[in-house]
């Protein structure tokens, strides 16, 4: 089975959600983590934004090479000049997809094409790799980017960003989506970049897989605009379980990458969050930690050692079983019969109900010698 191109945009459509500031020390920081996971690509900045990002971008450079780098722009010679400043080795050229896109950017389909012949040669020029971008072509008639497709691959382009970028696509949907570029550009390459604001960007990217894209854009976290984004590390998993796809990135630092970017971006990571959520691996109910003790595949897809996590204890609440209390006691080195850990159970289960959240080793312990009393 083909492999799929990881692009990495942390470092742009990431650092664009609502209120992150990313340092040049973190932006460096999580641009080396991200190519020691294995990660091949970085969409490292937006150097239209002035002097200071493109200082920045150039310091990733530096940190990883140039060759791991993409710029992203607008369509203007500008903004590749802006580019070009960066010593990025790859550039990328956004142009409004949509019939809403034009009209609050005010290009006319004829214009887009025209830019695109004559920005693409140029890019060519300055860059070993240029991609072009259709912003909102889940919201785009077919019919513009059947003939955006094909204008960009004649003129140069080697591969075309197919953005959800209100994420409005569910996946059943993607296939087809696809159509209009397959028919008029077989051999350009396609890039699924897609948001979450209905939940569905990660499966949306595993759709777009499925449906032959080459690449998927994804962000640490899921961190993004709004809703966020394609999130790594819930990507790289699912291809691995769903797919039997290993080594994209090296699954045992995703923990450690999250951790990063969630200080350097002060945005927490969910408890519940798939793959990196403290809460991903927890277990209280007592059928759940009796099973896990027989065989941890039992109520867990793969193991918290895979993406670099220790795995937790089991919480002790108001669904603890007498298995996890004695488990628990094990782990001090104390020996229960089981009849003595259900009744500890029962009282474990009684006071977390009526306090409202679980209780600690210390308290099970205490709840033990009251038992033994």
């Amino acid at each position: 089975m083909k492999r799929l191109h990881l692009v990495d945009t942390t470092l742009r459509d990431g650092e664009q959600a609502a209120g992150v500031v990313l340092s040049r020390t973190d932006r460096v920081a999580i641009a080396r983590a991200l190519v020691e996971a294995g990660v091949p690509e970085l969409e490292a900045g937006v150097p239209a934004m002035g002097p200071e990002t493109v200082v920045d971008i150039a310091s990733v450079v530096a940190a990883v090479g140039a060759e791991r780098v993409v710029t992203w722009c607008r369509s203007s010679e500008a903004d590749l000049e802006a580019a070009a400043g960066t010593g990025a080795a790859a550039v990328h050229l956004s142009f409004p997809a949509s019939s809403l896109h034009q009209t609050v950017w005010k290009l006319a389909p004829e214009v887009i094409f025209s830019r695109v012949r004559t920005l693409v040669p140029l890019a060519r020029g300055r860059f070993s790799r240029v991609y072009v971008g259709a912003q909102d072509a889940s919201r785009a008639e077919p019919e513009f980017l059947a003939e955006f497709a094909r204008v960009a691959y004649e003129a140069g382009a080697q591969r075309i960003r197919y953005a959800d970028t209100v994420g409005r696509l569910a996946p059943s949907q993607i296939a087809a989506a696809f159509t209009p570029i397959r028919s008029a550009a077989p051999n350009l390459e396609i890039e699924f970049h897609g948001h979450n604001d209905l939940g569905l960007a990660t499966a949306n990217a595993l759709a777009a897989f499925e449906a032959g894209a080459e690449a998927v854009s994804v962000t640490v976290n899921g961190l993004g605009e709004r809703a966020g984004n394609v999130a790594l590390e819930e990507l790289v998993m699912a291809l691995r379980i769903a797919h039997g796809i290993d080594g994209l990135v090296d699954c045992a630092q995703l923990a450690a990458l999250s951790d990063l970017v969630a200080r350097a971006a002060d945005r927490p990571v969910p408890v519940q969050k798939p793959v990196v959520g403290a809460a991903a691996f927890l277990h209280e109910s007592g059928i759940h930690c009796s099973g896990q003790l027989r065989d941890e595949r039992s109520y867990e897809v793969y193991s918290p050692s895979i993406v670099g996590r220790e795995r937790p204890a089991f919480i002790l609440g108001s669904h603890t079983g007498g298995a996890s209390v004695a488990a628990a006691l094990q782990a001090q080195g104390v020996q229960i019969s089981p009849e003595v850990a259900r009744r500890v159970a029962a009282r474990v289960r009684e006071v977390a109900a009526k306090r409202g959240h679980p209780l600690s080793a210390a308290e099970l312990n205490g709840l033990l010698n009251e038992s033994a009393a």
